[in-house]
């Protein structure tokens, strides 16, 4: 468990928080999340001890192990891509590298030997001869492919360098995760598996990340950061919403009625304190005033921008004919024979693999590269706006906010560029800021600003969402929703996939696949989830790599079994639970739906019964959809340790 006991940091006259209480206890795992620049990585170093509080204490054993995702990706060019993670566990790399060391001695002693025997005893008690396998899979969740484990770090992108280091801090199996947006890291299809990794997590997880869908996915609790303060959340972050929501309704209402009560007071007291029948009571209503005045009201952090995308011109009905187009890079060909074509309004999602040439498509529409094959034939009154998913393609560091803007459009009035600015949150001394010193997030409001004045029909988005806080991805969404031009967008955050996309065009190794509708219809197509199917394969590697080394070893079979048995009784155990909470629930909704079947509940005088019944019940139908979907997943692991079961005693 970590403590935290009245911590707060401050920089200069900046308070990130302050008086900050809280126990984060082993097997819950908490999204943090707040607005660019509330402090959230700050957070994650203190409880890494890589930065020490203002105020306050952070109380943890001194045994606890922590897994902190680092940076130093470069450190490790020269070394196997296994071997960084494996690195991952100390001990065991310790125990790899000294064995390595002694037998690559010319001579060997009776010592070396009775020392490499120890050594051989050591690894197997820690399990190290199954290390590898177990490295592999997680490096395959995280989508570095197969024949490349043995190759050296120098050989990957500094993204997939990132990968690995991920992969290292997850092999560690540390009490406590500390990992800062790792999903800017990956595609779609490794976001999903890392989901699915950290569910099953048994330590403490601590998890920054601007990925709506992820959040709910992973996250049993949510640290706030807002207000000069950290408050924790029980449940998802679509919980969350709803609680801080309730909690801004009711924080306004006070301020409301505070500032009514001073209004009150002043006028009393402006009227009666020249009588000197009143002069007493005056004078009371003076002071309560006074001690009204002392009331600081710390305003939310969080500051949403207001994007707005609006056309010169509407483009023809038929925007966009792609036809067998084809790029390759030397030897590797990333596109293959593509088609598709698009029509005014439509908004297309590129999804796929990191890899399989997504941004190359983004920038070969937008004619910054050429195709090598194929034809792109766009129709009437088509010109397209481009957003760079590295945004120092677009912005020099050699300027400001103001003039980059502004020299990229001459013929716009000042007072057009200052608003647009505004909306996307540049004001007063801020549109004066050095480039070189922006922000991911507020280089990307500055990218959009641009697209904002140039007016396209046309939007190329590149992982338009990267580095964006939550609120600015929801703006983002809302305004690009309103657009009645075309987008074709790639992005790996599937909340916002799911929300955008009127179609998703996959992108695959070997081809493509184009299917009309958003998100949960191309799954609906696919029949499941391709991240799932993915995430099983991986699960099935890591039961035949298991199954392998059963067979050399009867003691760890039979250890194997004991621990199976277990897990089998507690999952029949939770199971019957989970079946009786099912039942509970259908009976409470059953009651409400009697309810509804009378008629006077719609009634004028019911209305405030109606709503809250109406809440209750869908808040019992959201219960009963996680149960239901949570009993799905125990009987299939209950399936699966069955089977395994049958495989030894057989």
């Amino acid at each position: 468990m970590i403590q935290l006991e009245n911590i707060g940091i401050q920089f200069g006259e900046n308070i990130l928080f302050e008086n900050v209480s809280l126990n984060l206890t082993r097997g819950n795992r908490y999204g943090v999340v707040g607005a660019n620049g509330s402090g959230k990585t700050t957070f994650l170093r203190m409880l890494g001890a890589e930065q020490t509080p203002t105020t306050g204490k952070i109380r943890k054993p001194s045994s606890l192990k922590l897994g902190i995702l680092k940076q130093n990706q470069y450190d490790y060019e020269d070394c196997r891509i296994l071997d960084v993670v494996l690195m991952g566990n100390h001990r065991l790399w310790s125990l790899i590298e000294e064995k390595k060391s002694i037998m690559q001695r010319s001579d060997l002693s009776a010592e070396d030997g009775k020392r490499l025997a120890d050594l051989e005893h050591e690894i197997s008690e820690i399990d190290g001869y199954n290390a590898e396998g177990q490295a592999a899979i997680i490096l395959q969740g995280l989508g570095i492919q197969q024949h490349l484990l043995d190759r050296t770090m120098s050989v990957l992108s500094g993204g997939y360098k990132l990968r690995v280091l991920i992969g290292q801090c997850l092999f560690s199996n540390p009490d406590v995760l500390l990992l800062d947006e790792p999903n800017n890291h990956l595609d779609i299809f490794s976001i999903a598996w890392l989901g699915e990794f950290l569910k099953e997590y048994k330590g403490i997880v601590i998890i920054v990340s601007h990925d709506q869908f992820f959040l709910n996915q992973i996250s049993n609790h949510i640290l706030d950061i807002d207000y000069e303060t950290i408050k924790i959340y029980k449940g998802d972050y679509d919980n969350f919403l709803v609680e801080k929501q309730r909690e801004a309704e009711q924080r306004q209402l006070e301020n409301e009625r505070l500032e009514k009560k001073r209004q009150e007071l002043q006028a009393f007291y402006e009227r009666f304190r020249a009588k000197a029948t009143k002069a007493r009571q005056a004078v009371s209503r003076k002071k309560q005033i006074d001690k009204m005045e002392d009331i600081v009201i710390i305003r939310s952090s969080r500051i949403s921008p207001r994007f707005n995308f609006t056309q010169m011109r509407p483009s023809g009905e038929q925007v966009l004919d792609v036809k067998g187009l084809k790029k390759s890079f030397d030897n590797l060909e990333v596109l293959k024979d593509v088609n598709f074509n698009t029509n005014r309004s439509d908004r297309i999602a590129v999804i796929g693999p990191n890899g399989v040439g997504k941004s190359t498509l983004i920038k070969v529409l937008a004619g910054l590269i050429p195709q090598d094959e194929g034809k792109i034939i766009w129709g009437h009154e088509c010109h397209a706006g481009y957003f760079a998913q590295n945004h120092k393609e677009l912005i020099p560091s050699s300027t400001n906010v103001y003039d980059w803007l502004y020299s990229n459009t001459p013929n716009e009035k000042v007072t057009t560029i200052r608003t647009v600015l505004g909306q996307v949150l540049f004001s007063g001394d801020d549109t004066l800021k050095k480039t070189d010193v922006l922000s991911g997030g507020e280089a990307a409001r500055l990218v959009f600003a641009l697209l904002m004045v140039k007016q396209h029909n046309i939007l190329l988005l590149d992982e338009p969402t990267n580095h964006l806080d939550l609120e600015a991805i929801e703006a983002l969404i809302t305004a690009l929703t309103e657009f009645p031009g075309t987008i074709i967008f790639v992005s790996h955050n599937r909340f916002f996939v799911n929300r955008l996309a009127t179609a998703v065009l996959e992108l695959t190794f070997d081809g493509y696949t184009f299917y009309p509708g958003n998100y949960d219809d191309y799954l609906a197509r696919q029949q499941e989830d391709y991240l799932n199917r993915d995430i099983r394969t991986r699960i099935k590697q890591s039961e035949r790599i298991k199954k392998r080394s059963s067979f050399s070893d009867g003691k760890q079979q039979l250890r194997e079994r004991r621990e199976l048995s277990k897990e089998l009784s507690r999952l029949e155990k939770k199971l019957r639970q989970r079946e009786e909470s099912i039942t509970q629930l259908e009976e409470k909704i059953d009651s409400l739906d009697r309810i509804f079947s009378i008629s006077d509940i719609y009634d004028t005088g019911r209305q405030d019964e109606f709503q809250q019944s109406y809440k209750e019940q869908q808040r019992l139908k959201t219960l009963l959809e996680a149960e239901l979907e949570m009993w799905e997943r125990d009987h299939n692991r209950l399936d699966e340790i069955r089977n395994r079961i049958d495989d030894i005693d057989n």
